[in-house]
């Protein structure tokens, strides 16, 4: 490719993913807003992100399993008009169950965004200069996470709610016109295998409803759980025989991608855990408000964007695994700061504490996705894309459903500081899940230029 068409994929690329990040921010701070314009209670207008959440997990896997048979470059351009047009339906929803459904459509293209956005940037740079790709993506998502709930209360002085959703309009039309310069990947696949999308589907959809109702219905919950397995168990015995399955058991069985895999769910738990803790313990615990608890929370993203470009380059001399161990490390220190605070004392700990907490997952994000994507091979990158992106789902997810239940069963001001723990062991289980792949000395190397298994280093 030439220079022009490698800078117009990287706009295109990290334009898009910077839509589907800065969408999370926007929507979730205008949420009292939205319940109000159309008449409904909170819990009810939550509705609104948990079914573009809930879009996103289901599709990711079924959207690379798709672009093997389709393309990559169609199914992402498709993706990201899908989730353009949602977003003027959302604009234009008269009602909740409208807005409901188009935020589930923006969902789905989401999903599409976030598996193939990596992949494509892989064949449009090439395999060395994925790592550059890769943070300047952590980069990107990082402030568009700082300044999405900044743009939203922006927007929400001037405007009414609808525009939230039409003034990302300009970058869509930005990231589809620069998207014309993506490589063509090949298909690889000659068909789709419906049945398993389905059995993905239903299964993904049982977990996510479980979760929800096992705070205030435990036995429907463990009932949804049960089919969530079964339904989980048809597809595993139809799928483990098959070269390119939708679950990409073949991928998982490669154990420097699977470790990743694994440390990525732990890392973004803990990370989940803590972002949700933090403020509920300066806002009760302190006395904080809104305003001071907001200006201590952004110190976290910020930090995780200064990381980013750094962490490539770190990743390149001392190893992958070893930055993730150490990036594990340093963001369960802080979380562990966090906790471990005195709620009477000064909160200057805690910012610091927020800082540490980004720096590590900053120093963590860029190498262990170098990991999950150098150790895939490039006829699967969209397979890994899904796999990686159903990773950080899962774990916020976990994060989530930890905090809830703390919630539910400690007091306001205990249940935060409970979680700021359980999301530092989840970083140090990260951390070590990382430096179980460090190189050892003893250990035979791979030969000059090819990939090492430990850590997956180029």
């Amino acid at each position: 490719m030439s220079r022009a068409a490698e800078r117009a994929s990287v706009v295109a690329v990290l334009s898009a993913m910077a839509l589907v990040v800065l969408d999370g921010g926007l929507v979730n701070v205008a949420l009292p807003t939205i319940g109000a314009s159309l008449g409904v209670p909170p819990s009810a207008a939550i509705l609104t992100v948990s079914a573009y959440q809930t879009a996103l997990v289901i599709g990711l896997l079924p959207c690379a399993h798709l672009a093997e048979r389709f393309g990559y470059r169609r199914l992402f351009t498709g993706g990201l008009a899908l989730f353009s047009i949602a977003s003027i339906l959302c604009a234009a929803a008269p009602s909740l169950p409208v807005l409901v459904t188009a935020r589930a459509v923006q969902g789905l293209g989401g999903a599409a965004i976030m598996a193939l956005g990596i992949a494509l940037l892989r064949f449009a740079l090439g395999q060395d200069r994925l790592g550059a790709a890769i943070a300047w993506n952590a980069l990107t998502v990082a402030l568009c996470a700082a300044a999405g709930p900044i743009l939203g209360a922006l927007i929400l002085a001037i405007a009414p709610w609808p525009w939230l959703f039409l003034a990302k309009l300009p970058a869509s039309v930005l990231a589809l016109a620069a998207a014309r310069a993506l490589p063509e990947v090949a298909p690889t696949r000659r068909s789709v295998d419906g049945p398993a999308i389905m059995l993905h589907g239903a299964s993904a959809a049982l977990i996510l409803v479980a979760a929800e109702a096992a705070r205030s219905r435990p036995t429907l919950a463990a009932l949804l759980g049960g089919a969530a397995v079964a339904a989980g168990w048809l597809l595993f015995r139809r799928e483990r025989t098959r070269e390119a399955p939708v679950w990409p058991l073949d991928l998982l069985a490669l154990r420097p991608l699977r470790i990743s895999a694994l440390a990525s769910i732990c890392c973004f738990t803990g990370q989940s855990a803590g972002m949700l803790a933090l403020p509920f313990y300066l806002q009760l615990g302190l006395g904080q408000s809104v305003l001071g608890a907001g200006l201590v929370m952004t110190c976290w993203p910020l930090t995780v964007a200064v990381a980013a470009p750094f962490a490539n380059r770190l990743a390149a001399r001392f190893g992958s695994a070893a930055l993730c161990a150490a990036g594990g490390a340093v963001l369960a220190s802080g979380l562990l700061l966090s906790a471990l605070w005195p709620p009477q004392g000064t909160i200057t700990p805690l910012v610091i504490g927020a800082a540490l907490s980004g720096l590590g997952f900053g120093l963590f994000q860029v190498p262990n996705n170098r990991i999950l994507f150098l150790s895939a091979p490039p006829e699967r990158s969209a397979a890994a894309g899904g796999l990686q992106g159903s990773a950080r789902l899962i774990g916020q997810t976990l994060g989530a459903l930890i905090m809830g239940l703390l919630f539910a069963s400690a007091s306001s001001m205990t249940a935060p500081r409970i979680g700021l723990a359980v999301g530092a062991l989840f970083a140090v289980a990260a951390a070590l899940a990382s430096a179980a792949e460090i190189p050892r000395p003893w250990r035979r190397r791979a030969p000059a230029g090819r990939l090492l298994v430990q850590g997956a280093d180029t």
